[in-house]
């Protein structure tokens, strides 16, 4: 029963998100969104990919001061091939991170500053140590958008929620960075999860250097001004996407100040952190720029404007990364 359930939640959740989503647009109406979309025009929707992609290399600038062994070739390549594997195929966030561990350690030709090639233990500790700097940088931006929600009206049904999912991130995330420091055996384990879902080859090659993988890892963390270095990175990399979404509110002709926007987009981001198992966060997303939209004044064909063209720049940017990726596949497969 339980392995069944296992199966069919991500269909389920894709369900949800599908009605959730169909019902927020035909609610709002689709002539007034199209006609708030045509106001961003060719060239301001050029602008915020161009926005994007700036804000996506600095991300891979906080992946690069963590891990200093890996060239910024391979993170680069990692964190694209991560990113739109999670915004345009239908996996949940964890499908996305599987996706970027085969990313880094794709191929054989030697990507790293010491001339090695990455191996899969490496792999796996490289975006654990990643997302956990990301996670970080998060959880410090959502309280920044707490604080700027405090003193708006309405905005209590936000900041009590958004609280409390403060208070158990924190509970977690420091949970999981104990458990990368001091517990070898839970982590070993979670990198054999992982692996699971690749390869045999892959699982064999985890199982015969679990040692590696923990001592490795260790000494990532025995970086701490690197690790602290990249996650202050990642915080101005989710401040970019505040930056983003004040972008494309002007774009779409709304006047809002920037810490509003910022408030928006943390109290979304915190949302989607709440939703992170619906694929894609279709539905999720939009209802939550709904919501954070009405409380700012902002009408819900603008809100929904904003994540659709957060969507359609990720889309823009991440069907040409998934291709490359396939064809470097393909390539590495032909050749072997």
């Amino acid at each position: 029963m339980a392995a069944t359930l296992k199966k069919i939640l991500p269909f389920i959740l894709s369900l949800i998100g599908v009605v959730l989503f169909c019902f927020l647009t035909l609610r709002t109406g689709i002539h007034p969104i199209l006609a708030s979309l045509a106001k961003v025009g060719f060239g301001g929707f050029i602008l915020l990919v161009i926005s994007q992609l700036a804000v996506s290399v600095l991300l891979c600038v906080a992946w690069k001061s963590s891990i200093p062994n890996i060239s910024f070739l391979r993170l680069t390549f990692s964190r694209f091939v991560r990113d739109a594997a999670a915004a345009c195929l239908p996996f949940s966030q964890l499908g996305g991170m599987l996706i970027g561990i085969r990313a880094t350690t794709a191929g054989h030709p030697r990507h790293t500053t010491d001339g090695q090639s990455v191996s899969w233990t490496e792999g796996v500790a490289a975006n654990i140590v990643d997302i956990t700097m990301e996670v970080l940088g998060q959880l410090a931006f959502i309280i920044i958008a707490l604080l700027c929600l405090i003193g708006q009206a309405d905005a209590g049904r936000f900041i009590w929620p958004l609280t409390a999912g403060i208070t158990l991130l924190s509970i977690g995330v420091a949970g999981f960075i104990w458990t990368q420091q001091r517990s070898g055996n839970a982590l070993q384990a979670l990198a054999r999860f992982l692996s699971r879902y690749i390869s045999t080859k892959w699982h064999d090659a985890l199982a015969d250097n679990s040692e590696h993988f923990q001592t490795y890892i260790k000494s990532l963390w025995d970086q701490p001004a690197r690790i602290g270095l990249g996650a202050a990175l990642h915080l101005l990399g989710w401040i970019g996407g505040a930056l983003l979404t004040w972008l494309s509110l002007i774009l779409l002709g709304t006047h809002c100040s920037f810490l509003n926007a910022l408030a928006i987009e943390g109290a979304v981001c915190g949302i989607m952190s709440a939703g992170f198992l619906v694929p894609g966060a279709l539905g999720v997303q939009e209802a939550g720029y709904v919501a954070l939209g009405h409380l700012f004044g902002i009408s819900p064909d603008i809100s929904i404007s904003i994540s659709l063209l957060r969507r359609g720049r990720d889309i823009i940017i991440g069907i040409p990364i998934l291709l490359l990726w396939q064809f470097y596949e393909f390539r590495q497969l032909h050749q072997a």
